[in-house]
């Protein structure tokens, strides 16, 4: 595709999506060159009602972006790693990798509950296999239950019930007094809502069927939709609650051959990210566990060296297969691929094989 000075630049439409390719579009754009943005729907945007690892193979987010690229309509995409499969078109490459943005997930309460705090037989909300696994390895006694949506949609649906229930307390209070403020709440029902940001006013509208104590989210989710600051966050440490391969990263797939890859790779690529993620994706599509088993891969370069956590669960999390290692950076790759080998003889490939199994059922 000859691009006259343009880029094009598919992404799903999503508010955090759109956010994450900006960032790419900004780094891109320039005097000789425009970015256009292509929305493009995916099998993960139109089936909201079903867990990720049910919707079949992994790339439900990514695959109906890299067919436009290879289509030729668009001349790349902007992917959120920890999306993407590990085996892709030999026709595409990652042509940038920019700067990780935190790679954690946070524990999100309506009132800044740490883990711990939760009461006995808590609900709490995820879509991930991996964080559910590790949820129930941390707290046996919670209640695991699916959460899916956009980020903003998920925070609305943990606000959603305690807002409703304050608004029905303070409407029942002003009925009591005639109108007048009552002595418990300092400001009248009407003052009370002005005072909600407009995450908390989406949430008081919302109708949910399952009331959360808790859920979990990646931090850069929140960071990116530029809601970190508005609700109450606890990190969750890395070394227990391993992040998925990839996530904080952004990924964007070009053409091999194309005119756009070496201008994509020039103005985004973080060489320190690339080693990082190409280290956590390697080990991941060495086990094999795509997104049907709970595996979690962290590293961090340091210096002359990559340090790498990998934790492999079962899915109720009472079994793991866990490591820590420092992989030189000259040969970052092939030590990861070597560390994974190690870690399915261990008894990972068991745990995946299950996982897979029970996946099937």
């Amino acid at each position: 595709m000859n691009t006259r000075g343009t880029i094009r630049l598919a992404t799903r439409g999503s508010d955090l999506a759109l956010r994450q390719t900006a960032s790419v579009r900004d780094r891109l754009d320039g005097p000789r060159r425009t970015v256009e943005t292509v929305e493009v729907s995916t099998r993960g945007d139109e089936i909201r009602d079903e867990l990720i690892h049910r919707l079949g193979k992994t790339g439900a987010f990514v695959r109906a972006l890299d067919e436009r690229v290879l289509e030729g309509d668009v001349d790349a995409a902007v992917h959120s790693m920890k999306d993407m499969p590990t085996e892709s078109p030999t026709e595409l490459v990652v042509a940038g990798v920019p700067e990780r943005a935190s790679a954690g997930d946070v524990l999100v309460t309506p009132d800044g509950s740490a883990l711990s705090d939760l009461p006995e037989g808590a609900v709490v909300g995820t879509s991930s296999l991996r964080r559910g696994a590790q949820l129930r390895r941390a707290r046996p006694d919670l209640k695991i239950e699916p959460l899916r949506g956009n980020v903003d949609t998920r925070l609305e649906k943990l606000l959603a019930p305690g807002l409703q229930r304050e608004h029905e307390r303070r409407l029942d209070a002003e009925d009591e007094d005639e109108g007048e403020h009552p002595d418990a709440f300092d400001r009248s029902v009407e003052d009370w809502f002005d005072g909600l940001s407009e995450l908390e006013r989406q949430a008081m509208e919302r109708t949910v069927e399952t009331e959360y104590d808790a859920i979990v989210l990646a931090e850069a989710g929140l960071e990116r939709s530029g809601l970190l600051g508005t609700v109450p966050t606890t990190r969750l440490p890395e070394e227990r609650f391993v992040p998925a391969p990839g996530q904080g990263a952004i990924a964007v797939t070009a053409r091999v051959d194309d005119e756009a890859t070496e201008t994509i790779r020039g103005a985004v690529d973080d060489p320190v990210t690339r080693v990082e993620t190409t280290v956590e994706r390697t080990i991941l599509a060495e086990l094999g566990g795509g997104c049907i088993a709970p595996i979690g891969v962290y590293a961090v370069v340091q210096g002359e060296y990559v340090h790498v956590i990998v934790q492999v669960l079962s899915l109720d999390g009472t079994e793991a297969v866990e490591r820590t290692a420092d992989l030189r950076i000259t040969d970052h790759a092939d030590a990861a691929a070597s560390l994974a080998a190690e870690l399915r003889e261990e008894g990972a490939a068991d745990l995946i094989d299950r996982a897979r199994a029970e996946a099937e059922e």
